[in-house]
């Protein structure tokens, strides 16, 4: 039957051996394309279950002040990790590899039970080089190592604010370390290696790409001005019992920070028992009424109108002034008549009242806006705030009032360091920078220069008059600025917090040709007053007189020689005597 169907239907035969044959020749031909053609296809799929590519860590850019000193580095780590798979077959070294990793036995091997089925698991990270080549020495099957960066902070707590840090893998989480971390970080290389099927390295091949380095970053800040800053900041809440505390400087020619610092700070280089509220950059962060701080702008605005002159005088009597409910208070129980410059030496909130009442609001507000208060800085800072300057479709007595002498309108210390940095500047606004600047910005006239003059000449007098801010003065120097103290309101309530004050200071200086602007704000004293001129104008006293010093500025109130020659006839008098 078998053959007759094949005699019957012979072309099926031939169909069925064409088939096999044209099967066979496609084999054989893909074996020949394989081997002789197109031979990188086998020998990519090999190499993909052998050949390996590694990342090579870049390393992060330096980090320094204005003048090179170093304010983060990267520095060479061994990270171990392990195979866990790999490390059952060694339970009897566990107990050996958990000392060396400084870990407890019965923690560590539970560890490892749980990651058990895992080919990758880290051990330990951020070891020393020496550190990790003493636990690689027990040759502890499975147990592996990846070089890394860490970051160092050289000036520890002291630039903490500024610098920022970076987290385990080296990616900037706070300041200019997160700010700039693309500029920082660089780019990652690749190193081409062997492995076997349990992944463990044959051969080292080739570096494939090599790792591109991070930019250095040189910020604007003087690490000795820095120093300086923060010792006198921390001794002055101690001594006043504050909560904490703010300073900044400014190059009033460049814009730059040359000093940012904070109290509380932190330690970058331990961070295991940081406190949130430690971490933050109040200068840039917290929002406060600035008081009488701003009160020279309110004069600057009134001598812009053109309808008031510096001798132009205003009835403070009897020291207090009613407005609807509310009633309007001088501290210091000014009577009679006061110019503009014994406003601000008495800083009357009656006087400055009236002279907004005269001039309105919308004068004072612009004024106000156009040195930076409610506008961003451009510093481009994780986390600032720019603050809140009301601007009412009407302005009635009461908000016209608060805003002249300080009240609901909110500012940072960065804020306050730049207004007063512009009168300083004869009146230009000269954009703020916590980068080195080498070449002077453009700066934009937002106050005229001769209100701005006068207006620093009042300020002057407010240090050096009789009844002024004496603790302010900086020996051999004619400084300028304006004490100010606010009360504070608490968040969910309602009105002020009794007995709760902010304490400030700001100024420039040299006055006839200023170099430096410089703004103190401490929070809640509670020893000794609260008042500005009591707390925080010794600081900026102390400051603005080492600064002045470390950029060799030159004195411009130094003694003159009858005076020098009268002060030794009258010593030399009372040593016959």
């Amino acid at each position: 039957m078998i053959k007759l169907e094949g005699a019957l239907y012979p072309w099926r035969f031939r169909l069925v051996l064409l088939l096999l044959a044209v099967m066979v020749g496609a084999i054989v031909w893909r074996i020949i394309d394989l081997q002789i053609f197109d031979h990188d296809f086998l020998q990519a799929h090999g190499d993909a279950r052998s050949v390996r590519h590694i990342p090579i860590p870049a390393h992060r850019g330096l980090m320094t002040d204005r003048n090179g000193e170093p304010l983060a580095v990267s520095t060479p780590v061994t990270t171990l990790w392990a195979n866990g798979k790999e490390l059952q077959a060694a339970k009897a070294m566990w107990p050996t590899l958990a000392e060396a990793l400084g870990q407890k036995p019965d923690d560590f091997a539970r560890r490892l039970q749980a990651n058990a089925n895992r080919e990758f698991m880290y051990l330990v990270r951020g070891l020393t080089p020496e550190q990790g080549q003493k636990i690689l020495d027990l040759k502890v099957p499975g147990v592996y190592s990846i070089e890394e960066f860490r970051r160092f902070y050289p000036a520890g707590e002291v630039a903490a604010h500024v610098v920022g840090f970076t987290d385990v893998d080296d990616r900037g989480r706070e300041g200019m370390e997160l700010a700039f971390d693309e500029w920082l970080a660089g780019v990652p290389g690749k190193r081409q290696v062997l492995k076997d099927r349990r992944g463990r390295l044959i051969k080292d091949v080739q570096v494939t790409q090599n790792a591109k380095a991070g930019k250095a970053l040189a910020l604007s800040i003087d690490l000795r001005l820095q120093y300086l800053a923060h010792r006198e900041l921390r001794n002055a809440l101690v001594e006043f019992g504050a909560k904490a505390g703010s300073l900044v400087m400014v190059d009033v020619k460049t814009g730059e920070i040359l000093a940012m610092v904070n109290q509380p700070t932190y330690n970058p280089n331990n961070r295991r028992t940081i406190h949130p509220a430690a971490m933050r950059n109040r200068a840039m962060t917290d929002v406060f009424e600035p008081g009488s701080t701003v009160k020279p702008f309110s004069i600057s605005a009134a001598l812009e109108t053109g309808r008031w002159k510096p001798t132009d005088t205003v009835n403070v009597a009897p020291g207090w002034l009613r407005i609807g409910k509310y009633t309007i208070r001088d501290v210091s129980r000014n009577s009679g008549v006061l110019d503009l410059t014994g406003i601000l030496i008495k800083s009357s909130n009656v006087g400055v009242s009236k002279v907004a009442f005269d001039i309105g609001a919308e004068a004072i507000y612009s004024v106000m806006q156009q040195v930076g208060f409610g506008q961003d800085t451009g510093l481009s800072f994780p986390g600032e705030r720019v603050g809140n300057l009301p601007n009412h479709r009407k302005w009635g007595q009461a908000e016209t009032a608060t805003l002249a002498y300080g009240y609901g309108l909110s500012v940072t210390a960065v804020q306050l360091a730049h207004a007063y940095s512009v009168l300083a500047n004869n009146g230009r606004s000269v954009p703020l920078s916590l980068i080195r600047v080498d070449k002077t910005p453009d700066s934009v006239q937002v106050i005229p220069e001769d209100i701005a003059k006068t207006v620093q000449g009042m300020l002057q007098q407010v240090i050096e008059a009789p009844g002024g801010v004496y603790r302010a003065k900086v020996p051999g120097y004619h400084v300028a600025g304006k004490s100010g103290t606010a009360r504070k309101t608490t968040a969910g309530t309602k009105g002020y917090t009794p007995h709760s004050y902010r304490s400030l200071f700001a100024g420039f200086a040299p006055s006839h040709n200023p170099r430096i602007a410089l703004a103190v704000v401490i929070d809640e004293p509670t020893k000794d007053g609260y008042y500005g001129g009591l707390v925080s104008a010794p600081v900026y006293s102390r400051v603005m007189a080492g600064g002045l010093r470390l950029m060799n500025v030159t004195p411009d109130n130094l003694p003159s020689e009858e005076d020098v020659k009268t002060v030794d006839a009258t010593s030399n008098k009372g040593g016959r005597g």
